[in-house]
């Protein structure tokens, strides 16, 4: 075996600070795309056939990775915005750690693990929550468990500490420093929110949130770009609640999202691609949460897919999709055909 010389060591690590970085005051800034999506995780009915895969849509994820994988130029990232698995275990976190082993080794098994593209995912109310009665409540030994079975694909761990219940903080009752992070892309700003804390469902820890990004923009950024699990406005399609369950947060976030010119939250929770513009001229928020999930029956022409984002002095964002029968929707369809769904570009 060949060993690799401390000087080479060195040089691999200045190579890759210049990419990704914690805090980036002088920033190589670049053009690049990402890919984003999220919810490939199958309905409770299906979970019996494969225990080895079975709370996952299998044939979407493996299809997901291969088409990344054969995109040119390549992404720098893939970001997964949870929902990866189906979760709610009942507080038996073996079981939660298997499922999310058996996601992880779909990724490794597939060509995307022998490329550059980073994987990036994060945790959504599937991963961190449990059912009791209508509520779903937020659980700290899932917590622990995602961060412990993902940490290969956590991005940052400079986000927000336990607080308890102190005047003037995000009121946070664990510890969220590997669950809501940022890090520095290319000149760019990135931000990943767990949307499910504990006792902290639905809300964004709003406070840490303006002080990251006031440092993001001494820093220099160039763009923002958040990402959540649950969506902060609903669309036409209404089947669930996003974080409009606590309209007063989400106002209180979605105003330091404005103020420091946030190019867009990438979101997922809807099993839909959709986009809401709140306020002209301010941030977006693009709903992706068409990865493998089931669709709403309402969505008219509902397709799986990916966001393929182009990052320049503007932002290009592409919706790309197969067509999907709901009925049907885990079994393999090689005859459809991932194709432009929607594009719109953000100009500031």
């Amino acid at each position: 075996m060949k060993l690799i010389s401390s000087p080479t060591l060195f040089i691999i690590g200045v190579f890759a600070l210049l990419g990704f970085s914690a805090c980036n005051r002088n920033p190589v800034i670049g053009d690049y795309t990402f890919v984003v999506t999220g919810d490939d995780r199958i309905a409770p009915k299906e979970d019996s056939a494969h225990p080895e895969y079975g709370t996952i849509n299998e044939y979407q994820v493996k299809r997901l990775f291969k088409e990344v994988s054969e995109m040119k130029p390549l992404p720098k990232m893939l970001i997964m915005n949870g929902d990866l698995v189906l979760g709610y275990t009942d507080g038996d976190t073996v079981k939660l750690a298997n499922e999310l082993r058996a996601w992880i080794k779909l990724y490794k098994e597939s060509p995307l693990a022998n490329t550059s593209v980073k994987l990036i995912a994060f945790a959504g109310n599937h991963e961190t929550c449990e059912k009791i009665g209508s509520s779903r409540v937020g659980s700290a030994p899932n917590e622990r468990t995602f961060v412990r079975e993902m940490k290969d694909y956590i991005a940052g761990e400079n986000g927000p500490h336990y607080t308890g219940l102190r005047p003037g903080t995000d009121s946070l009752m664990t510890n969220q420093n590997k669950l809501t992070y940022s890090f520095d892309f290319s000149g760019d700003h990135y931000v990943v929110f767990n949307t499910d804390a504990v006792d902290r469902e639905s809300r964004i820890p709003y406070k840490w949130l303006e002080k990251d990004l006031q440092q993001a923009r001494e820093n220099g950024a160039r763009h923002i770009f958040l990402f959540g699990h649950k969506p902060a406005w609903s669309t036409e399609h209404l089947t669930e609640t996003g974080l409009d369950d606590f309209p007063a947060n989400r106002d209180s976030a979605w105003s330091v999202m404005e103020r420091y010119n946030a190019d867009a939250y990438f979101c997922s929770h809807f099993h839909i691609w959709d986009t809401v513009h709140p306020h002209h001229g301010k941030t977006w928020e693009v709903v992706c949460g068409n990865a493998g999930a089931p669709c709403p029956k309402d969505w008219v022409g509902p397709y799986y897919g990916y966001t393929v984002v182009r990052v320049y002095s503007k932002v290009d964002i592409t919706s790309m999709g197969r067509d999907l029968d709901n009925d049907t929707y885990t079994t393999p369809r090689d005859d459809k055909a991932t194709m432009f769904r929607a594009k719109f570009t953000i100009s500031k």
